[in-house]
């Protein structure tokens, strides 16, 4: 096999994540495509996957092949393009990750969209609310929120969104509006567990200024959905991404709580591995999301960012 192929089959191997998945596609057993890695291995004299008998994953040397691997096939295509011109059509599969809520709510309907435009791409498309990791489960496009601190990664700002304080109307008459951040403990607020953010503490940034409040309530959720629903029943004080509560802020189902703060950042990204040049698939499906939610841009009378 030639140093070019071996390149190809890693990566492919990377993106299904399984030998079964890989050699499904390769038309071959499980046992070959094991006996290729073993191979592989070999002619490199290193290990480049742990594997057990229901997962891999990338070792320290692997994980600098399967990168430097996806930066020579990418220039190799450019080459090719290059060569080729402007018969060079986006086509081939591209693997998606975004989290439950906002990818059922406008990423898979985006997606949609894509597809009758670029009916040669095939779209998987990956939901779940616990984090991916791009490179090590070979996604090709990964929807993320608030800062990116992997130097690896490549990221472009699809649309702008803020975590913002709300409860209904209900509640409010009841248990009063607070006035600054430090009442919030006296209130019953609703709390969604995250990632590895302190269970029951909010961060609020009003420009410079910031607040670490501790809050407590009887309700809390690893699910938006169900803590939205908590706090259109009247349960207490939210923080919310501002794409899920807009509508409800501007039917008045709910009302923003100090306005003048917000949580972390929470800005909606398309992130990609860092390469010299993007395949022309992933290249066209950043450039749709760019313009499919271009407009989410807050502009004049637009209290809640456009959304």
């Amino acid at each position: 096999m030639s140093s070019v192929s071996d390149l190809a089959f890693f990566s492919l191997l990377m993106r299904h994540g399984t030998l079964a998945a890989t050699a499904q596609e390769m038309g071959v057993t499980p046992p070959a495509i094991s006996k290729r890695l073993q191979l592989l291995e070999r002619r490199l004299g290193v290990r480049l996957l742990n594997r057990t008998t229901r997962r891999i994953s990338l070792t320290p040397e692997g994980e600098a092949y399967y990168v430097g691997s996806a930066k020579v096939l990418a220039e190799l295509e450019a080459l090719e393009r290059s060569v080729g011109g402007a018969r060079e059509m986006p086509r081939g599969l591209v693997r998606v990750s975004a989290t439950l809520g906002f990818g059922r709510s406008h990423i898979a309907p985006s997606l949609s969209r894509f597809s009758r435009a670029y009916p040669e791409v095939e779209v998987q498309l990956h939901l779940s609310d616990r984090p991916v990791n791009l490179v090590e489960q070979g996604f090709d496009l990964v929807i993320r929120f608030g800062e990116l601190p992997d130097a690896r990664l490549t990221a472009r700002r699809i649309a702008p969104n803020q975590r913002v304080l709300c409860a209904s109307p209900s509640y409010l008459q009841a248990a009063g509006m607070p006035a600054t951040p430090r009442e919030l403990p006296r209130h019953q607020c609703i709390f969604i567990r995250e990632g590895d953010e302190t269970f029951g503490t909010w961060h609020l940034r009003n420009g410079p200024r910031e607040e670490t409040i501790k809050v407590r309530g009887a309700l809390s959720s690893n699910d938006g959905e169900s803590a939205l629903s908590w706090a259109l029943e009247g349960h207490g004080i939210l923080m919310r991404s501002q794409w899920a509560a807009a509508p409800f802020l501007r039917s008045g189902r709910l009302r923003q709580v100090l306005p003048e703060w917000h949580g972390p950042s929470a800005d909606i990204h398309a992130v990609f591995p860092t390469r010299s040049l993007l395949s022309a698939k992933t290249r066209v499906l950043v450039d749709h999301l760019l313009d499919e939610f271009k407009d989410r841009i807050a502009g004049p009378g637009e209290p809640h960012g456009g959304w």
